[in-house]
């Protein structure tokens, strides 16, 4: 049987993007993710060290989004990546990355970047 856990929501300010002022100047982002894994036995249990701490898992997302990239697709990318190595319980992720207010033509209020992937 599997499970999710949703941390959804998650603002943070970074400094990503192609353009030298996003380096410099940054913007407002909003991640949220879900995980699968089996949480029957943490339901069992009712201890903090049998399940997938959501806290972690945000702790992932700040510490990504803390190093600069060009791409969303290469920090979603990472957040995975970091989310597979230290939460052995997941067997699935999807991560959505948000850059609100892109400086691009328009009135665009944010533009995302979505990846789903097994273990």
């Amino acid at each position: 049987m599997t499970h999710k856990i949703k941390v959804n929501g998650i603002k943070l300010f970074a400094y990503h993007g192609c353009l030298d002022e996003e380096g410099r100047i940054g913007s407002d982002y909003e991640v949220n993710l879900t995980v699968w894994a089996d949480l029957a036995y943490s339901a069992q249990t009712d201890q903090l060290k049998d399940t997938v701490d959501y806290v972690a898992l945000n702790l992932v997302v700040k510490e990504e989004m803390a190093i600069r990239a060009k791409l969303l697709e290469t920090v979603v990318k990472r957040i995975i990546d970091r989310i597979f190595k230290n939460h052995a319980a997941v067997t699935k992720a999807e991560v959505s990355v948000s850059k609100l207010g892109p400086p691009i033509e328009g009135d665009v209020e944010r533009v995302s970047v979505i990846m789903k992937q097994k273990r």
